[in-house]
């Protein structure tokens, strides 16, 4: 079973960084697209950042890019999301997805195949 498991969050400060990490559970030689959603207290999720499974394509959020970076390793199946300059505002939880369609579009549309638990990131002001 393919299930991302994600690891990093907790709780910081305003104006820090966050680095949370993903890992696919399943040893495969196939490598996911991946990418990155978070939904804040009483809000719908939202979606983040995607990278293609070469790592040589990313998408991002508008309203994040330039923040956030996703990166990921070229040989398996992890990917990072690097988060600078945190704000209250970027309180949620944050899940990992992976998915079997290379088109990584389809991530702005939530159309994702696998799922992570979420890891909770708070940014207290």
């Amino acid at each position: 079973q393919v299930q991302p498991v994600e690891s990093g969050g907790g709780v910081v400060q305003a104006g820090d960084s966050l680095r949370l990490s993903c890992t696919i559970s399943r040893r495969t030689i196939y490598r996911y697209p991946m990418g990155w959603f978070r939904q804040a207290p009483g809000k719908g999720r939202e979606f983040v950042a995607a990278i293609s499974p070469k790592g040589d394509h990313t998408i991002y959020a508008d309203s994040l890019r330039g923040r956030f970076t996703i990166s990921r390793d070229i040989d398996g199946n992890t990917a990072w999301l690097q988060m600078n300059s945190l704000n209250p505002g970027d309180t949620a939880i944050y899940y990992c997805a992976a998915n079997l369609d290379a088109n990584i579009n389809t991530f702005r549309l939530q159309l994702v195949e696998y799922w992570g638990q979420g890891t909770q990131v708070t940014v207290s002001s």
